[in-house]
């Protein structure tokens, strides 16, 4: 489990000068919990789901890849894992096809603007 003290030391290992507001910290301090509490949960299901009473690190590491998309390298296998790109459908390349389009005119409106100001 997570301590407001460790998570102090890992802020100031990140940045020395960081200071973490109190909310914010409670905060992170409950993601943590919530995420270890589903990590422990949707593993001891795999293992169950195996008919074993024992919890494998093939659990664990099975539960992060399918429900969080990460794995952890050296744990489980010594394969190599490839990057997963994400699919994108139809719809979505439209819409990034337009907001690139619109950012475009927004940035030529802008220089235009610098040029045409007195």
């Amino acid at each position: 489990v997570l301590t407001k003290a460790r998570l102090q030391e890992l802020v100031l290992e990140v940045d020395p000068l960081q200071q973490l507001d109190e909310d914010v910290e409670e905060h992170l301090l409950q993601l943590a919990d919530d995420f270890i509490e589903s990590v422990v949960s949707g593993s001891c299901s795999l293992a169950k789901h195996r008919k074993s009473n024992t919890l494998e690190v093939k659990d664990v590491m099975l539960h992060l890849e399918h429900k969080w998309n990460m794995w952890i390298p050296g744990m489980g296998c010594d394969e190599v894992r490839p990057y997963k790109k994400l699919i994108s459908t139809e719809a979505h390349k439209q819409v990034m096809s337009l907001s690139i389009a619109v950012s475009r005119l927004f940035r030529s409106l802008s220089l235009l603007s610098l040029f045409l100001s007195p």
